[in-house]
């Protein structure tokens, strides 16, 4: 192999005696496009006959790149051949079949990148909790006069605080969701029931990943003004998580091209039947248990009605390619919001059934009480966004289209 490759993710370092890329390449006589790429294993170090490290192979780092986070991991510009001959590789599978494997790794990926914005904000909100809790500031309602409060005890900032936790726990449910489906997919004894779970897997995919992440940022941002100018420096850290969840949005393929894929390649899949059965069950779920907790179930039901007018509003528009590519983020937004507040009210339904029963010891009750108070508030103050990203998803794209680039500037 011969040429360079950039933004390549510990593409060298010294925490173990071997490093194996895998790299997309061409080979010569590989057709154009994406059809034309092949996968290759390209080892840092040659392996003898007798299974043991031998030479380096040509294979160097060109750079290493000077990033805004995730500073423990050398992202790398990697030059193959350079001294000649060409890095000794080996193919992987079929010739010009590169991208259909790469993206088997891709769609895991996107899952992990999920789950890594689910844990940035998580580590973040714990910081902004363990700190509201300590730090003193003000005197909140109710409270004795002669010694401030802790901020904990400020509505705003417990706003800030649910706003926090309500989101780690949808998105996190949201993700365990797609990692369930992929189970499913993989080792149901059910040939059908493993085919309508890949459907699933496919869909949640993209949601797992774009909505997590983009909330890994937006909670991570929200755990630092909690610290006020303490999250500003460096010396409490929640400025390091902020750095490191930005990075989240954009690898293994941006958020954007999450919504396009959504919209364009998983909405309308069996003419949209596997997102409208996905919010159909999640209604009745919440119709099955409304007695229980009527007033957050009836608010994440109106809202998973709405989305799916939206979604029949979108599947009726496939062939204006620009109003449905104009409305893929926000949709992509709203398709979420009510899939992740929907599964913390069935776990809420749960909680409360198991609270009323009775029995339990009081850290286990106490925690049920958190997660029915965090659902509450996501489904009567979060939940309701979607009515906000309406408009823009049954917006036409003409707007953002006849905006010419000259017009932009000034």
């Amino acid at each position: 192999l011969t040429g360079q490759k950039i933004y390549i993710t510990f593409g060298d370092h010294d925490l173990t005696e071997q490093i194996v890329h895998l790299v997309l390449a061409r080979l010569p006589d590989a057709p154009s496009g994406t059809k034309g790429i092949s996968l290759f294993i390209v080892p840092r170090r040659l392996v003898a006959a007798d299974g043991t490290l031998a030479a380096d192979n040509d294979v160097r780092v060109v750079s290493i790149e000077h990033k805004l986070g995730i500073h423990g991991s050398p992202t790398c510009v990697m030059a193959f051949g350079e001294g000649g001959e060409g890095a000794i590789a080996e193919l992987v599978g079929a010739p010009h079949d590169g991208m259909r494997q790469m993206f088997t790794m891709m769609n895991d990926a996107r899952l992990g990148v999920g789950v890594q914005g689910v844990a940035v904000a998580e580590r973040a909100y714990q910081r902004a909790l363990a700190y509201a809790i300590e730090r003193r500031q003000g005197r909140a309602p109710g409270a004795a006069p002669g010694e401030p409060s802790r901020i904990v005890e400020h509505p705003d900032v417990r706003r800030m605080l649910l706003t926090q936790r309500s989101g780690v726990m949808a998105a996190r449910a949201l993700c365990l969701a797609t990692a369930h489906a992929l189970d499913l997919a993989s080792h149901h004894p059910d040939g059908e029931v493993r085919e309508q779970q890949r459907r699933m897997a496919d869909l949640l995919t993209p949601l797992a990943k774009a909505w997590s992440t983009d909330l890994g940022v937006e909670l991570t941002s929200i755990a630092l003004q909690v610290h006020g100018g303490m999250g500003y420096v460096e010396e409490t850290g929640v400025a390091q998580h902020l750095r490191d969840a930005r990075i989240a949005p954009i690898y293994e393929g941006t958020n954007g091209i999450q919504a396009i894929d959504l919209v364009l390649r998983k909405l309308p899949v069996a003419d949209g039947a596997v997102v409208l059965g996905l919010l159909d069950r999640l209604d009745e779920e919440l119709s099955t248990g409304a007695a229980v907790l009527p007033e957050v179930a009836e608010a994440v039901r109106a809202r998973i009605l709405e989305v799916r007018a939206l979604t029949t509003h979108l599947l009726e528009r496939r062939g204006e390619p620009v109003d449905v590519l104009a409305a893929a983020t926000p949709y992509l937004r709203a398709l979420a919001t009510v899939i992740g507040g929907a599964l913390l009210v069935r776990g809420a339904i749960a909680a409360r059934r198991r609270l009323d029963a009775g029995g339990l010891d009081g850290a286990e009750a106490e925690h049920l009480e958190g997660w029915l108070a965090a659902t509450r508030f996501f489904a009567l103050q979060v939940v309701p966004v979607v009515d906000g990203l309406a408009p823009a998803i049954r917006a036409a794209g003409t707007d953002l289209m006849t905006v010419t680039p000259s017009s932009l500037v000034g």
